[in-house]
Parts: C-alpha cells; sequence; structure tokens
C-alpha cells in the first residue's frame, strides 16, 4: 500500500501492514477490526489512554499472542506483502525479522557480550570472531559502545536501567530485524535516559520501519512521522504525527490530545 505524506507530496511504500484486525482474550474483544499501513524507514506511533489497545496491537505485529493461551488473532498482517499469519510462515522467523523492545530493560542475567550475541547464536552463528563483530556492530548501532566497551564480560545487571534499555536494543539489533517494536521503551527511564533513547529511535529509522506505543504525547510529538489513537480498542484515527495532533479528524482524539480524557 502506498502512503501519503503531507505536506510534502511523497508517496511511501508500508513496509508493515495490518488489515482487519481482530484480537480477543477468551470473549473479550480487545482490537476490533483495526487496519493500518506503516511505513518503511519512519516512526510509526500508537497513542491513546491505558488500556485502550495499543500494547496489544503492536504484540499482534509479531504474532507474539501465539504465546498466549487465551489469545486470538483474526484478520491480516503483512510484511512486504506477506501475511505472518499464513498457515506456511514459521513464528520464529518472523520475530527474527520483526525484534520487540519491552517497557521495562530485560537483560539476562549473562555478561553484556553474552546478551548480544544470543541471537546470533540461536540463529546458528557460532565463530567466535564473526560474533565479537556483530556485538560491537549492535552496540555501535544502540550508542552504547563507548560507554561500555571495556565491561563487556561484566554482568549486563550491573549497567544503569537506561544502559539496560539500550543493551536490549542492541540485543534485537544483533539478529538483523527489518522492523523494531517498541512497547513504551522509556516509561521506566530517567529523563536523560529517555533522551538518549528517542535519540537512538531517530538513527534507527535510517535503517528500520519503527513502531513505538508511547504513552507520552509529547514524545509521540518528538519522534513519530506518523500516528495512530486508539481508543477502547478501536483505531479512530491514523496520519502524519503533524496533522493527527493540529488538525484531527475526529472529535475523540482532538478530546484526548487536548487533556479531556485520558
Amino acid at each position: 500500500m502506498l502512503l501519503d505524506k503531507a505536506p510534502e507530496e511523497l508517496r511511501l511504500e508500508s513496509k508493515l501492514e495490518a488489515k482487519s484486525l481482530n484480537v480477543y482474550y477468551g470473549t473479550f474483544h480487545a482490537i476490533k477490526d483495526a487496519s493500518l499501513a506503516m511505513p518503511s524507514n519512519h516512526v510509526q506511533a500508537l497513542i491513546g489512554p491505558s488500556g485502550c489497545g495499543k500494547s496489544t496491537f503492536l504484540r499482534a505485529l509479531d504474532r507474539m499472542h501465539d504465546l498466549t493461551p487465551s489469545a486470538r488473532v483474526e484478520g491480516v498482517v503483512e510484511l512486504d506483502g506477506k501475511n505472518i499469519y499464513d498457515d506456511d510462515v514459521d513464528a520464529v522467523s518472523i520475530r527474527g525479522r520483526i525484534g520487540m523492545v519491552f517497557q521495562r530493560p530485560n537483560p539476562f542475567p549473562k555478561s553484556v557480550w553474552e546478551n548480544v550475541a544470543y541471537g546470533p547464536k540461536i540463529h546458528g552463528l557460532k565463530d567466535k570472531r564473526r560474533l565479537s563483530e556483530v556485538v560491537e556492530r549492535s552496540l555501535r548501532q544502540a550508542a552504547l559502545w563507548d560507554e561500555i566497551k571495556d565491561r563487556l564480560h561484566r554482568s549486563a545487571l550491573d549497567l544503569s536501567g537506561g544502559q539496560q534499555q539500550r543493551l536490549c536494543i542492541a540485543r534485537v539489533l544483533a539478529v538483523e530485524p527489518e522492523v523494531i517494536l517498541m512497547d513504551e521503551p522509556a516509561s521506566a527511564l530517567d529523563p536523560i535516559a529517555t533522551a538518549k533513547i528517542e535519540d537512538l529511535i531517530g538513527e534507527l529509522k535510517k535503517l528500520y520501519t519503527v513502531v513505538i506505543v508511547t504513552h507520552s504525547m509529547q514524545q509521540a510529538a518528538r519522534i513519530s512521522d506518523y500516528c495512530a489513537f486508539f481508543h477502547l480498542g478501536e483505531l479512530i484515527e491514523s496520519g502524519p504525527t503533524n496533522q493527527v495532533f493540529t488538525r484531527p479528524k475526529d472529535r475523540r482524539t482532538e478530546d484526548y490530545i487536548t487533556g479531556r480524557f485520558g
């Protein structure tokens, strides 16, 4: 699908696209017929009040709900035009192409080096010299190498919260994904660490498509190119971030952005 970006007359190809997506937890209908095209090499923000379905939608984009027994997904999520929910698609391979960064840093209780090398090892890379190259490249991409290059064999749990979150981003980058999903990646961090994560996202979109859930409208305005507003499980409105924030088409979007609820 092609996307319009205002005010420029650019036509953008979508990397990832949800079509008539529905998610259920048992009988609870958590996401209701949501369709959203997410363009390549841009940041797509998902905003809305707590419990509105942002994270549920995000997790449907890389088949994380497969791991929840009560969850059921209906509809289509296309990665480069191929439905990731087709019977012939392997969920593990999809999670290699679509990486996830969670709300709270979750490093393994291993060394920094082992954390980053873990994914490539699982995918069959055994050569230690090559693994060390991947570790360095990934830590550099995550803007962390200069801070911890002398501590690669110390426990990742010794790092600060902000460093741990960038380590988790490096861990995702190590398997060379095409899309990076982020579920409120800075919500547990202080303002300085948050600023580093936001700067990093701006760099990552040069190489990857980024989809981020954020509870902060200010953060969405700062870092995203496109924005989608969810409310009560429905995708109410989406478009270029500037348009959604300054010229919302739906009254519910305007009410949320101006602080009338949420």
